[in-house]
């Protein structure tokens, strides 16, 4: 006969004492992690008081504006009287404007010529100095050297060289027997020429951004390629663009980004004309608010730059993830 192997108590009072002991593994659980928790938050508490005061700046100077200016794109704001909420009625006032449609086609076109011409310019500069044996210190200072000057330095600069009685291009071209233009009172010729001016006085920065993407490339590439006959071409196109290929494609997101908003020089230069035929959105938006007053408006047409230029900084901020996971 078989001996039972059962407890000698009832289950009746084995099930409490059970139940009790994982109450008290739960509650066990719920202290250590609060205890882990409260330690976590004092290690860092240092690190976050000292991000306290840029946490505040950035968001008295940055979020509040941002959610202020979304406000105002509702409401009837002109500073002397007091605002009221009128909905999307300033949405559809700016989009009745034909300056908003002008505004966008001179922007659309001036972000186009910036990257059919100014974009390359300056990954040719980079290539052309990276390939250099001497000077190359210089070459990097002298084309830098448009980046340190003050706008105001710029403006004059560039008024000089395109005006059409003493300006120093008209002057080259009359020696070489070419007809002379007017360029900045043309509408066909002004935004172009623009364009010029916004890729001079931003092509060196972009240069070092690639000349130093250049360095990260291995030179025992380079030597392998030469051992096996390659050209300077082929070097080039197999190795060099591969190589700089990424932070091509970056810059190219934030050139798009940078060049939608340009305001320095329609504003400095041509004040828009002439005949609006560099208005810019920026431009507008700056007319909106100081010329008419209309700070509803003004905050309505940034509202929507601003959704146009978010979906650009989504593509780069992906864009940069991938690099970061790629390295």
């Amino acid at each position: 006969m078989q001996r039972s192997s059962s407890s000698p108590f009832p289950s009746s009072l084995r099930e409490p004492e059970s139940l009790e002991r994982r109450s008290e593994a739960m509650a066990f659980k719920e202290r250590r992690t609060t205890q882990r928790w409260k330690q976590g938050i004092q290690r860092s508490l240092s690190g976050y008081l000292f991000l306290l005061p840029a946490l505040l700046i950035f968001a008295l100077f940055v979020w509040y504006p941002i959610i202020y200016g979304f406000l105002m794109s509702f409401q009837n704001v002109d500073l002397i009287n007091s605002s009221h909420w009128v909905g999307f009625a300033n949405y559809k006032r700016v989009f009745s404007d034909p300056l908003f449609g002008i505004a966008w086609r001179n922007t659309l076109a001036f972000t186009l010529y910036a990257l059919l011409f100014g974009y390359f310019i300056p990954i040719i500069l980079a290539l052309l100095i990276n390939e250099m044996r001497h000077g190359k210190g210089f070459f990097r200072l002298a084309f830098y050297v448009p980046v340190m000057l003050p706008p105001i330095v710029t403006v004059f600069l560039w008024r000089w060289i395109y005006n059409p009685d003493s300006g120093l291009l008209n002057a080259l071209l009359s020696l070489v027997h070419l007809p002379g233009g007017l360029w900045l009172e043309t509408p066909g010729s002004a935004l172009p020429s623009l364009m010029v001016i916004a890729t001079w006085s931003a092509a060196g920065s972009t240069m070092l951004i690639y000349l130093a993407a250049l360095q990260g490339i291995s030179a025992s590439l380079y030597e392998a390629a030469e051992i096996d006959g390659a050209g300077l071409w082929r070097r080039l196109w197999n190795i060099t663009l591969p190589g700089i290929r990424p932070i091509m494609l970056l810059m190219l997101i934030l050139q798009i980004i940078g060049t939608m908003q340009v305001f320095i020089e329609p504003f400095t230069i041509t004040s828009g004309g002439p005949q609006h035929a560099t208005m810019s959105i920026l431009l507008l938006i700056y007319n909106y608010a100081f010329q008419y007053a209309d700070f509803g408006g003004a905050s309505a047409v940034g509202v929507i730059l601003f959704l146009v230029l978010a979906v650009f900084a989504l593509i780069y901020m992906r864009m940069t993830n991938q690099l970061m996971q790629g390295d």
